[in-house]
């Protein structure tokens, strides 16, 4: 199934200077980016993205945290499309904690912070990168951060796969 994701190099990942590696890991399984800007949140762009289920789930306190670290500085905002999209990117972005992170995927070769620091320190966990967790999440998030006409529909000339909708 055809499917679009967003992806978010939040700010750590741009203060590392790291964007371009990870991009190039999302070309290189087949990724089709549709959409892609820099910017910088402002906190209710930041606040509709993390939703207040995010506070019933994990506590009003870690979504503060979030909010607070997405607009602590530029981040970009990247949609992708592609067969199971969705699972794919999870897949390649690896587990929410970076300390927890398989080696290979983009937390676990690029990160380390753990729960625990992150608590400790009052603090937002660094882990580089938000990827959409179901498609329907993915619909909605990609319409937080893009308006329809900045999403572009293409055939890549190069493909080793024909992407039917």
């Amino acid at each position: 199934m055809i499917q679009r994701s967003l992806v978010l190099l939040k700010p750590d990942a741009l203060e590392r200077g790291i964007i371009g590696e990870i991009i190039t890991r999302f070309e290189r399984v087949g990724a089709k980016i549709v959409g892609m800007k820099l910017l910088v949140s402002e906190k209710d762009t930041a606040s509709k993205h993390y939703t207040e289920d995010l506070a019933i789930r994990r506590g009003q306190h870690v979504r503060d945290l979030m909010i607070s670290m997405l607009t602590s500085g530029p981040i970009v905002a990247i949609a992708v499309e592609g067969i199971d999209m969705v699972e794919v990117v999870r897949k390649m972005v690896g587990t929410t904690e970076p300390k927890s992170a398989a080696p290979g995927t983009i937390r676990g070769d690029y990160a380390h912070v753990s729960f625990a620091h992150a608590d400790e320190h009052h603090m937002g966990v660094f882990n580089l990168i938000h990827a959409s967790g179901s498609p329907e999440e993915a619909e909605v998030e990609i319409g937080v951060w893009f308006k329809p006409e900045e999403l572009v529909d293409y055939n890549p000339a190069f493909t080793q796969f024909t992407l039917k909708k």
